[in-house]
């Protein structure tokens, strides 16, 4: 297979503008609201400015997430009003997995989403969310096709990311694709320089993001709505408050590892993911700039957490997870009284031993020093 061309723009171009492919590619007008266009715009212009510092590769990249963001927007209001009865669908006690990035968090998401009795969200209807088709459907699907053989390109294309992360259309994926829907994800502060933006996020309230997120919740688990959900991003680190009160019965599963090892883990996926479309964010802009967002993050939700009922909460720690992933799986059922069924045991061992061997074993290398950070420093930044 050939590789593709990256392809290139001379700038990322304005919210406006952007706003208007998004609406010429669907056909659609109706975004539900403008609760997104703050963040947005902010980002967009951050985007352009000189702390940015994108190459013509990283202009066409960027936009193309923020244009991604306003298509499915988009797409989910029109899902949402094509199926009205969205709004009767229940989630009572879904699964929460978060903690800081590189601790296990995507393992042990795709280990609980495995139970038949379970649902994640699979990538491709993130990006085109409507109620699941069934499974054995999804290769007549012409968009389901031509995402997963845009993953397959990638594979050839980026080994490295792969390694460090991989993912397919069929993949249980973060939140992030929906919530980034209403402008507020910090996936964006781990793709680029966006200062304003970062500072913006940090102060916000993000209830109409959660709000968001339980609608396409209803939406795409409607075909399936015996099923407990299991969802995992980060992000839920700063947002605990908006995701209890939207989902006040949650359960929170935090995973937990040695900072140092998870801030040069998540430094290295920033890089890799982002290598060759910006001059500033690099080396020393990267370490700095997640170092920030990772200890904030984590300070948020320790605070946040002493507000509600600890009954709901269940710290996993890594080494335990990465020493026996399936016993963590049985012990976190335990603690939240679910049922741990023979099927539920049998698929999340399957998963288990597929994830160890072929392309979706993990293969990540990186070092602290190439982000200009110490371990000191690390450590210092989460004393709390």
């Amino acid at each position: 297979m050939t590789e593709t061309v990256p392809r290139e723009r001379a700038d990322v171009g304005t919210y406006e503008d952007i706003c208007a492919a998004a609406t010429r590619t669907t056909g659609l007008s109706d975004f539900g609201g403008t609760d997104h266009e703050e963040g947005l715009r902010l980002l967009v212009e951050d985007l352009a400015s000189p702390e940015a510092g994108l190459t013509p590769v990283g202009n066409y990249f960027h936009r193309a997430q923020v244009k991604s963001a306003l298509v499915g927007r988009l797409m989910t209001q029109a899902r949402l009003a094509e199926f009205p009865q969205h709004q009767d669908v229940r989630i009572e006690r879904p699964i929460f997995v978060t903690g800081l990035v590189r601790t296990g968090t995507t393992a042990l998401h795709r280990l609980l989403a495995a139970d038949p009795a379970h649902q994640g969200l699979e990538t491709w209807l993130t990006e085109f969310p409507q109620p699941r088709p069934p499974r054995e459907t999804w290769e007549d699907d012409p968009v389901f096709d031509a995402l997963q053989n845009a993953y397959r390109q990638h594979h050839v294309t980026n080994p490295e990311f792969m390694g460090i992360h991989y993912m397919d259309a069929t993949s249980v994926e973060e939140c992030w694709r929906v919530l980034r829907q209403s402008g507020k994800s910090i996936s964006f502060e781990s793709l680029a320089n966006v200062p304003r933006y970062s500072a913006w996020l940090a102060k916000q309230d993000w209830r109409d993001a959660y709000e968001h997120h339980r609608r396409s919740l209803q939406l795409i688990g409607l075909n399936d709505t015996d099923k407990r959900w299991v969802l995992k991003n980060p992000s839920h680190l700063v947002a605990l408050d908006a995701l209890m009160e939207v989902y006040p019965d949650a359960l929170v599963v935090v995973t937990h590892r040695d900072p140092v090892v998870s801030v040069a883990s998540g430094c290295s996926l920033s890089a890799e993911a982002t290598a060759g479309m910006s001059t500033t964010f690099v080396g020393e802009t990267i370490g700095a700039t997640q170092l920030e967002m990772l200890s904030r993050s984590w300070r948020s939700f320790g605070e946040a957490r002493q507000r509600y009922d600890q009954a709901q909460f269940l710290d996993v720690d890594y080494r335990g997870f990465v020493k026996d992933p399936v016993g963590t799986v049985e012990g976190i059922y335990a603690h939240f009284d679910i049922p741990w069924s023979d099927a539920a045991r049998a698929e999340v061992a399957r998963i288990d031993a597929e994830s160890r061997s072929g392309s979706a074993r993990p293969r990540h290398d990186y070092r602290l020093a190439d982000y200009g950070l110490t371990e000191d420093e690390v450590r210092q930044a989460f004393t709390f």
